[in-house]
């Protein structure tokens, strides 16, 4: 019964904050998060901004697996917000942390590597899922928080601490980490975010010059459209 449970509440969480807290079971598990749908929108970031993070989350992960393919009992995650690289999981050696936060370092587009991998034996599922469950928790309570842009900011959880990451004004900022605070389970809040100033979003808010608009050439009696300058409209049928 508890083993069934437990499965319905990995799902239920995976299915809500669409995070890669859980990146596997093996002995040995690299990567990056799992890509998530219809945040275009809503997120503060550029397209390409979005774009360019999971692709650095990829190639992150890549370089994990090429640098320690050998070595057991390793679990490195790397989440990506706007060129800020987070490490989260468990390594052998305090040698092995710092060599994968270097090897992030050189990664194309990184701009800040956030080295908070732990040294010590890979976290057992059980934590992991209820890490999984706490991040889907803390996204449903900024949701419904007012005045934070729920949309632009990830969460992920590990061994209970909630990191923060996004692009926000300092109040929402504060707004965020204090409603993540106070979800039942979680151990502390760590905010990352990208501080910015109401001015600029109110700047990136404002909405494109629309293209212009141009009225159907008349056709002619014969039914075909005049040409002009050399290209011919021809009328819909």
């Amino acid at each position: 019964m508890s083993r069934t449970i437990s499965s319905r509440r990995y799902l239920a969480a995976c299915s809500l904050a669409a995070l890669g807290a859980l990146s596997g079971c093996g002995a040995l598990v690299v990567g990056g998060t799992a890509a998530t749908t219809a945040i275009v929108v809503t997120d503060r970031r550029t397209t390409g901004e979005q774009v360019e993070d999971k692709a650095i989350e990829m190639k992150v992960g890549a370089e994990m697996r090429r640098l320690f393919a050998e070595t057991p009992s390793l679990r490195i995650n790397a989440h990506s917000y706007a060129g800020q690289v987070l490490l989260l999981g468990d390594v052998p050696s305090e040698q092995i942390r710092q060599q994968a936060g270097a090897a992030a370092e050189k990664v194309d587009k990184v701009v800040r590597v956030i080295n908070q991998l732990r040294v010590g034996d890979v976290t057992p599922t059980g934590v992991r899922t209820n890490d999984a469950w706490l991040s889907s928790k803390v996204v449903t309570t900024l949701i419904n928080t007012k005045e934070v842009p729920s949309r632009t900011i990830n969460v992920t959880t590990e061994r209970g601490i909630v990191y923060l990451q996004g692009r926000v004004t300092d109040p929402e900022g504060e707004r965020a980490a204090i409603a993540a605070s106070t979800v039942s389970g979680v151990n502390k809040v760590v905010k990352l975010f990208e501080i910015v100033s109401p001015e600029s979003l109110q700047q990136s808010a404002t909405p494109a010059t629309p293209a212009p608009i141009e009225q159907a050439p008349e056709t002619n009696p014969s039914g075909a459209a005049p040409e002009t300058g050399g290209v011919q409209a021809m009328p819909v049928q």
